[in-house]
């Protein structure tokens, strides 16, 4: 693909996404779809109750109806990274629906989103492994090469996608952080899918880009629109899809380290919590709002600087930034 077919995917989701964004915002507003906010948070985020959410919704028809247009129908790689999308997205909106709808601020039950986002992982894992050119092989990035993991190829698929899609969910805690993030993620895929040669997932990862940075405009602080589960797990199945499809999994361990180490802030948090009777490593957890105001006083190491929210979004896209100039490095 040239480049100018690239910037024109980009600037098309990007430009749909706004535009569909303004329609999507009042009609979530009508239906009354705010967010409920659990006491347990940050008290900085009380204020934000009854934000409408469910915004994720104004990055998959952008997405979508970019990818529809730019590749002029469904190719058989395009058709699954597509439906894939869709079906962690349509995860999403059932829990958002329950939450907001329902007025059950847990949605559905994690046992329940698990085993669907279990269905979907093994069935890209097996169309990866049986369609691919490359079938149960990875490429590994420093040693770049391939290496072929034989039947262990399908749990390590489907680790690569639940764990990304329910990474990218618990970083979703921030006006603009998980968009802002993914957007860095993304247009890294996308640079490597056209190295690849792969234009299916190259104008998909391109039309991501776009229509996170699209969704920015009604999701950066103070955010209009929160994306919901809707948008977060479509954007983490999205960027596992998109890497499982190039078999550069194991380079999102670089790339989004900020959506790894989010997930890993939880598990360790709750896993101390549990053996020391009720004592905490973190002071919050997921790791943003260990930043934030009730969480750790940085004072005494930068005098007179205070973690606000945009500080904290503005330092992990930055940190998300340079890992991704690291993985093209080792790519």
């Amino acid at each position: 693909m040239s480049t100018w077919m690239i910037i024109l995917t980009i600037f098309l989701s990007f430009a749909l996404t706004a535009v569909i964004g303004h329609f999507v915002l009042k009609w979530l507003i009508s239906k009354g779809a705010g967010q409920m906010i659990r006491e347990e948070g940050p008290q900085s985020h009380q204020s934000k109750a009854g934000t409408p959410t469910m915004g994720g919704i104004m990055i998959i028809l952008g997405v979508i109806i970019t990818c529809l247009i730019m590749r002029r129908g469904l190719h058989a790689d395009m058709a699954v990274l597509l439906i894939s999308f869709l079906l962690f997205a349509l995860i999403g909106f059932c829990d958002d629906f329950v939450k907001v709808m329902k007025s059950r601020n847990l949605g559905l039950t994690a046992k329940q989103k698990f085993l669907f986002q279990l269905v979907i992982a093994i069935i890209l894992a097996i169309y990866q492994a049986k369609m691919s050119e490359y079938g149960t092989s990875i490429y590994i990035p420093i040693a770049k090469t391939y290496f072929d993991l034989g039947w262990f190829y399908y749990p390590f698929v489907v680790f690569v996608l639940v764990a990304m899609v329910n990474a990218v969910n618990l970083t979703d805690g921030m006006d603009g952080l998980a968009a802002g993030c993914t957007v860095f993620v993304a247009l890294f895929l996308m640079i490597q899918s056209l190295t690849f040669g792969n234009d299916d997932t190259t104008v998909f990862c391109a039309a991501l880009t776009g229509g996170c940075m699209g969704f920015l405009l009604y999701n950066r602080f103070p955010a209009k629109v929160f994306m919901g589960d809707t948008g977060s797990l479509a954007l983490g199945g999205a960027l596992a899809a998109a890497a499982v499809m190039m078999h550069i999994e194991m380079i999102l361990v670089i790339a989004g380290a900020v959506f790894v180490a989010e997930c890993l802030s939880v598990i360790i948090q709750v896993a101390y919590f549990r053996k020391s009777g009720g004592k905490r490593i973190l002071k919050m957890s997921p790791l943003h709002h260990h930043f934030q105001d009730n969480g750790v006083n940085h004072e005494s190491l930068i005098p007179g600087f205070k973690w606000k929210e945009t500080s904290i979004v503005l330092m992990f896209w930055g940190i998300t930034c340079g890992l991704c100039l690291i993985s093209m490095f080792l790519l």
